[in-house]
C-alpha cells in the first residue's frame, strides 16, 4: 500500500516515535510518504532518505513560543500570523506534489491536519496514531482535571475538532483510562530501539532535563545537595560546577544517563515520561503550566505512584521527591512492559481492512493484543 504519513514538527516525541512506525511499515513492503513541518523535518529526513520506498516532504507547520516554561499564547499566535503567506505557499505546493506523484491508498496521521486535510479532499481512509487523543477519547476522573478545569476544557475541545472522523484511533498510553469513543484502541506507548534495547542499571545520578530558565531557577536546589550529583540536559552550558555535570546532548548519551539513572526530573511530556516508566525510573513532572496533556500525564504519573508531579519545583518538592524514590521504584517494578508489537500488530490489521474494502472497526482483536481489551470490546458490544 502508499501511505501518507503526516507528523507534527513542534517537539521532537512525534518525529521519534513515528520514525519506529514509519520503519516498520517500510519493513512491512508499503511505500510510505512523510509530511512534516519544523525540525522533525531534518530529522525523518536523515533517516529516510536512503530508503527507496520513502519520500519526505517539508511542510509549514504551527510555531509555539515558549517563554520560562509557559507557552505564549499571543506571541505564537503573532508569529504564526507573520508565517501565514510563506506557508500557504509552501503547503500548497506540498499538495500539488503529493497529489500528483503519491496518491496514497491511506493516511496515518500523528496529531497532523495537513495530511488529515489531504485525505478529507480525497476520500482516503485516516488512521489517528498519537497519545493526545486520549484527551477527548477516554473518561478521567474528575480529580485529575479539577485544578486545571478551564484549560483542560479547552485542550479537550481542541483535541475534538483535530481529526475528526478518523478510520480509527490508535491512543499510546502508558496509563489506560475507560475508552469512552468507538473506534477506539489504547496501545502502549512506542518505544525506540534504542530504549528496547536499554538495560536498567539504577546508579546514583539524577538526571535533569528541562529547558534554559528552569534549569537556572533549580541551580540553588541542586547546588544545595552536594551529595547528589545532576546531570543536566537543556542547559547552553557543557562544563561541570561541583555535582552538576552539564551534558551537551547525545542521543545514545543520553539513554544511558536515563537508564542508570536514579531518577528523572523533567517537564510533562509523554515521550520522555513513558521511556522513563518503561525502564522503571522514578520520575518528577514539572508540566507546562497551561498544558493539559502534560497536566494530565503528570497527574497519572502521580496516581500510578511511579513517581510525583509539582507546578513549580523547590526544595521541599525536590527532598520530599527523592526521599520516596525506592516507593516509587517499587510500584514501577509492576508496570506491565511492552514492546511495539501490539502497535504494529493493531496498524497492520487497520491497514489490511482498508486495502481489503472493510468497513470501520469499532475495535480491533489482533492477536498480539491478547486478552488485554476484553472488558472494553465486551462494553463496546453491549453499548
Amino acid at each position: 500500500m502508499r501511505v501518507l504519513y503526516g507528523v507534527v514538527g513542534e517537539g521532537m516525541g512525534h518525529a521519534t516515535r513515528s520514525r519506529v512506525v514509519i520503519e516498520h511499515l517500510l519493513g512491512q513492503g508499503h511505500d510510505v510518504h512523510v509530511v512534516v513541518s519544523g525540525k522533525a523535518h531534518d530529522f525523518l529526513r536523515k533517516i529516510l532518505d536512503p530508503h527507496p520506498r520513502a519520500g519526505v516532504t517539508e511542510i509549514a507547520g504551527l510555531r509555539l513560543v515558549q517563554a520560562d516554561g509557559v507557552i505564549d499564547k499571543s506571541r505564537s499566535f503573532w508569529a504564526n500570523l507573520g508565517d501565514a503567506p510563506e506557508a500557504l505557499v509552501k503547503n500548497l505546493g506540498a499538495y500539488v506534489d503529493v497529489a500528483a506523484a503519491f496518491r496514497p491508498d491511506a493516511v496515518i496521521s500523528d496529531f497532523e491536519s495537513w495530511a488529515y486535510t489531504y485525505a478529507l479532499t480525497h476520500d482516503v481512509p485516516v488512521i489517528s496514531l498519537d497519545n493526545i487523543q486520549v484527551l477527548h477519547r477516554c473518561a478521567h476522573d474528575r480529580s485529575l482535571t479539577e485544578d486545571q478545569a478551564w484549560s483542560f476544557f479547552v485542550a479537550k475541545s481542541s483535541t475534538k475538532v483535530k481529526l475528526p472522523g478518523a478510520w480509527h484511533y490508535l491512543v499510546t498510553s502508558f496509563f489506560f483510562p475507560k475508552v469512552r469513543k468507538r473506534r477506539t484502541t489504547l496501545v502502549p506507548p512506542i518505544l525506540r530501539p534504542e530504549m528496547l534495547a536499554a538495560k536498567r542499571e539504577p546508579g546514583s545520578h539524577v538526571l535533569v532535563y528541562q529547558h534554559e530558565a528552569a534549569i537556572t531557577a533549580l541551580l540553588p536546589a541542586m547546588r544545595a545537595r552536594p551529595t547528589v550529583e545532576f546531570r543536566v540536559y537543556g542547559s547552553q552550558r557543557t562544563d561541570t560546577e561541583g555535582n552538576l555535570v552539564f551534558r551537551p546532548f547525545s542521543q545514545q548519551g543520553f539513554v544511558d544517563d536515563l537508564r542508570t539513572a536514579r531518577a528523572v526530573v523533567a517537564g510533562g511530556g509523554f515521550s520522555l515520561m513513558s521511556e522513563a516508566v518503561h525502564l522503571g525510573v522514578p520520575f518528577l513532572s514539572i508540566p507546562f503550566a497551561e498544558q493539559a496533556e502534560q497536566g494530565l500525564n503528570a497527574r497519572y504519573l502521580a496516581k500510578l505512584g511511579y513517581g510525583a508531579w509539582a507546578p513549580a519545583l523547590d526544595d521541599a518538592v525536590l527532598d520530599g521527591f527523592l526521599g520516596r524514590v525506592d516507593a516509587y521504584a517499587a510500584a514501577l517494578a509492576t508496570y506491565p512492559r511492552h514492546d511495539n508489537a501490539m502497535t504494529f500488530g493493531c496498524v497492520d490489521e487497520l491497514l489490511e481492512g482498508i486495502a481489503t474494502g472493510a468497513e470501520r472497526p469499532l475495535f480491533l482483536r489482533h492477536p498480539s493484543m491478547g486478552d488485554s481489551m476484553d472488558a472494553v470490546i465486551d462494553e463496546l458490544e453491549e453499548g
